[in-house]
């Protein structure tokens, strides 16, 4: 039967109320080469907050009050410590301010992410976390009197296996000031969620001691299988606390669907003994302990209907609230924590501009510009993951498949976990492919059919038949072919389907996806499954020869698609996670960066350095903008 039997016309057209809030991607500024569109999967806004120890007297912390979270107590009972993002959305910068909220000023700013200022115990020194230097996560030292730094953790004797995650959080003085705690995943493997078997790594931390002048480097306390994480000392420095928590249980502590149900205990340990000591059992995820006087020690219940503050006596009352982050002053009597906002940023949002070249600018997921100048996304996180088009300058928007409309489970689809995803362009801009089905963790249990449609909407039509996950489609040059990916029990890898003839070849039989076919035709790019704990960026020649693995750092590399100068743009977390991983909320894998790199594998740069996961990159030059 010919494919145009399967036509299906009169495709609704959605109105108003399906498309996503207007915007225009305004040209950038003067001098500026153009645009970079980009996806954050993080909050988009997050304010501090002040309270007595009960939770009464509820305010804002900060006068001038910005994206700002991860506050400490200055130990002069007047100050206070943070992170902030003002110098822009995703640049995580260090601030010190009046406890009063008053006199905010920048004790650590630049392109860097920089977080976690703690001060020392005689107000000298700052202790903080930085990607400054080699892009991964360690401990530094500020003198607030000479601003100078220095790493403490970057020095060649105390470097970790480089094909691990190596990365070091959280510091914390000790009361005499000469010893910093922290925790690390050093030496480490590289492991998936789902017991080895999934994309998002798990994470596996230990909790480490150095000296402020860099000697005295060793680990206090560890637990094969478990993460340890967020030490701080006793009042008298003879204990550090920690929460512990399966490594596997890393990954549903940052779950929406998980984090109710996560345990972790609050531990310490004896610094010079190693003598442990569990001070909590039973249900409920608990992050962030901290002694509050000799006898007493606080922590967060994060998620579940019992989310707040909490105390290891069980005498001292709680506090149900939604929060992150708290500390308590050192008498005890106040706690600072911060409020998240997860509202997904506006398209077109100004983020932070690693590139002085190029303005960043927030976009839904999978954006792709026709040649003929037209935007295609997928308006998953500001839609209903249905295909929406429009000018580059954000005008004349409309959708043109409507997922509502495919007989999917609204619920998945609420969850980002079914829809119309990964548009893609025919060479002469009628048509539009896309993927409609299941996706992500739902794709070995839900089949997904590759479709397309045409460009201004009027009529679509189904190019597989449904019966395995088929999906994250590619033009090829011509038009005259798509590659796309199929995934079940019995097929997985690459396919190119004859447009002409309706049928399809197979091009990979590996744990292949999101491919893209190079603008000269030449090279198919794609993600391959390359072991059982890691993904790298390939290309293949169309006829099958050519594999190439453009990507070897084992901390997953993906997202690949052609850039318009022939450079390869692409998700990469080969510097390892930004933050404790049980600490983030409602993401996948809660680091990555974006990396451009070239056709054959060289010259690969960071493009962003922040907190959060950022993906899906798609530059529009000026000329495009202002077309």
């Amino acid at each position: 039967m010919k494919r145009r039997a399967f036509l299906i016309a009169g495709a609704t057209v959605a109105g108003a109320a399906l498309l996503p809030k207007p915007f225009a991607i305004a040209s950038a500024a003067a001098g500026k080469k153009g645009v970079m569109l980009m996806n954050r999967i993080g909050p988009s806004a997050s304010t501090l907050y002040i309270a007595d120890a009960d939770g009464t007297n509820e305010r804002k912390l900060l006068k001038d009050a910005a994206f700002d979270y991860h506050a400490t107590f200055g130990n002069d009972g007047a100050s206070v410590y943070f992170t902030s993002e003002r110098t822009g959305d995703g640049n995580s910068c260090l601030y010190r301010a009046a406890l009063d909220g008053s006199r905010v000023e920048p004790l650590v700013t630049g392109p860097a992410m920089d977080d976690w200022a703690v001060p020392s115990p005689d107000g000298t020194k700052v202790a903080y976390v930085s990607t400054s230097g080699d892009h991964r996560t360690h401990i530094w030292l500020l003198d607030l009197s000479t601003r100078k730094r220095i790493n403490l953790t970057g020095a060649a004797g105390l470097a970790g296996d480089p094909a691990s995650p190596d990365c070091q959080f959280r510091p914390a003085w000790s009361p005499d000031g000469q010893w910093i705690a922290f925790s690390s995943d050093r030496n480490t493997t590289w492991r998936g969620h789902g017991n080895g078997a999934g994309w998002e790594h798990t994470q596996e931390l230990s909790i480490y001691v150095i000296r402020p002048d860099g000697t005295g480097f060793r680990q206090v306390a560890t637990r094969d299988g478990y993460c340890l994480g967020s030490p701080k000392w006793s009042p008298d420095g003879s204990r550090i606390v920690f929460y512990e928590i399966t490594v596997e249980g890393t990954w549903g502590a940052h779950r929406p669907e998980a984090i109710g149900q996560v345990e972790s205990q609050i531990v310490s340990v004896d610094v010079t003994t190693g003598a442990r000591v569990e001070h909590t059992s039973g249900p409920h995820l608990k992050v962030a302990p901290q002694y509050i006087g000799a006898d007493e020690i606080g922590y967060l219940v994060k998620g579940g209907p019992d989310e707040g503050l909490a105390y290891v006596s069980g005498t001292r009352p709680g506090v149900k609230r939604a929060l992150r982050s708290p500390v308590w002053s050192p008498d005890g009597k106040s706690v600072i924590y911060e409020k998240l906002d997860y509202a997904t940023r506006a398209l077109d949002a100004p983020l932070y501009s690693w590139d002085s070249d190029w303005e960043y600018r927030f976009c839904d997921v999978f954006p792709v510009l026709s040649k003929q100048g037209r935007l295609a996304i997928t308006d998953k996180q500001l839609g209903t993951s249905s295909i929406v088009t429009m000018r580059p300058d954000g005008s004349n928007q409309k959708v043109v498949f409507d997922s509502t409309s495919a007989g999917l489970d609204p619920a998945m689809v609420a969850k980002g976990l079914a829809g119309a995803f990964r548009p893609t362009w025919s060479p002469d801009g009628k048509w539009i492919a896309f993927g409609v089905g299941g996706w992500f963790q739902t794709r070995a249990t839900s089949t997904a059919t590759l479709m397309r449609v045409r460009s201004d909407g009027s009529s679509y039509e189904p190019l597989t038949d449904g019966t395995v996950n088929a999906g994250f489609p590619s033009y090829s040059e011509d038009g005259n072919r798509i590659v796309y990916r199929v995934w079940g029990p019995d097929a997985k890898g690459l396919r190119i389907l004859d447009l002409r003839t309706g049928r399809s070849t197979v091009l990979t039989t590996e744990a292949d996806n999101l491919p893209d076919w190079s603008p000269d035709g030449k090279l198919i790019l794609f993600t391959r499954k390359t072991s059982a704990t890691n993904f790298d960026v390939c290309t293949i020649k169309p006829d099958g020869s050519g594999l190439r693995v453009l990507t070897t750092s084992g901390a997953n590399d993906g997202h690949a698609v052609w850039n318009h100068d022939g450079r390869i743009l692409y998700n990469s977390g080969m510097y390892g996670f930004r933050e404790e991983a049980a600490l983030y909320d409602d993401t996948f894998q809660p680091y990555g960066q974006i990396f451009s790199m070239n056709a054959d594998g060289s010259d690969k740069k960071m493009l962003t350095d922040s907190q959060w996961e950022d993906s899906m990159p798609l530059y529009l030059p000026q000329s495009v903008l202002s077309g």
